[in-house]
């Protein structure tokens, strides 16, 4: 709840009333010590924007402590409906498209391809992430759904920062949110069966055609062994009325099966 003035009732009945409809940014921009969560998240999911094309071209830098490598990627997404990348170094290596049924990809170097479900990636990250969740993140957005699951608040002088209520999660997120614009700041994951922690962090938002968007992603993974970071910068983006998303995979190669 709000911080209410000693010196005048008004002031005080003003506060009390409307405590619950915002949440006050502070001068010095730290997080509001009480808050009702209610009006927490209220703020939260205000601050999310309306997306339902998205295109943008993306510099991507892979480092897993052994090698870095940096390729071009493009990025086009359907809300609900289609993900789908490019990736190239000077010439095409691999496309991906995934479906809320199914993941398709294909690269060019051992000319194979690979047909399925979205376990494929679950599988590598140890996580459960459906269509929705991977269109969310990309878009600067939690997998979780604020407007029908419950929160505990975890104090922190930075940040307001979130975890679902809910017990027993095999797959157990924490929300980072900056205490003035209500963006989020960082997604992380905890595997608790295996130890293995994922996190994404939104270092750099941009505002585009009126739109605020990521700028700046940076995903890393830890297994207690390898570590392994991947880089975005959003470099190009809009917000097309329609998109084409080709995809064919070419004659000749093979089937991964995983």
């Amino acid at each position: 709840m709000k911080k209410t003035s000693p010196y005048f009732y008004l002031i005080l009945f003003l506060v009390f009333t409307t405590a619950c409809k915002s949440v006050r940014v502070l001068p010095n921009k730290a997080p509001v010590k009480r808050v009702e969560l209610k009006a927490l998240t209220a703020e939260i999911l205000k601050a999310e924007e309306n997306i339902s094309t998205f295109r943008a071209r993306i510099k991507a830098e892979y480092n897993d402590q052994k090698r870095k490598q940096s390729v071009n990627v493009n990025f086009r997404l359907e809300d609900n409906k289609t993900f789908w990348m490019s990736a190239n170094m000077l010439i095409p290596i691999a496309k991906v498209l995934i479906t809320p049924e199914e993941i398709k990809f294909y690269e060019k170097f051992q000319k194979t391809y690979y047909k399925g479900d979205i376990a494929f990636i679950n599988q590598q990250l140890g996580t459960n992430f459906s269509f929705n969740d991977l269109q969310n993140i990309f878009l600067g957005y939690p997998i979780s759904d604020f407007r029908n699951e419950k929160f505990d608040r975890i104090s922190h002088p930075q940040y307001y920062v979130l975890s679902p209520k809910t017990k027993g999660l095999r797959f157990r997120p924490t929300y980072f949110y900056d205490p003035v614009n209500f963006r989020l700041k960082e997604q992380r994951f905890l595997v608790a069966a295996s130890g293995q922690s994922l996190s994404i962090k939104y270092t750099q938002y941009q505002q585009v055609e009126g739109k605020i968007v990521p700028k700046k992603i940076e995903v890393s993974t830890f297994d207690g062994t390898n570590f392994l970071q991947i880089s975005l910068d959003y470099l190009r983006v809009d917000f097309p009325k329609k998109l084409t998303v080709p995809f064919s995979i070419p004659a000749g190669y093979k089937k991964i099966e995983l």
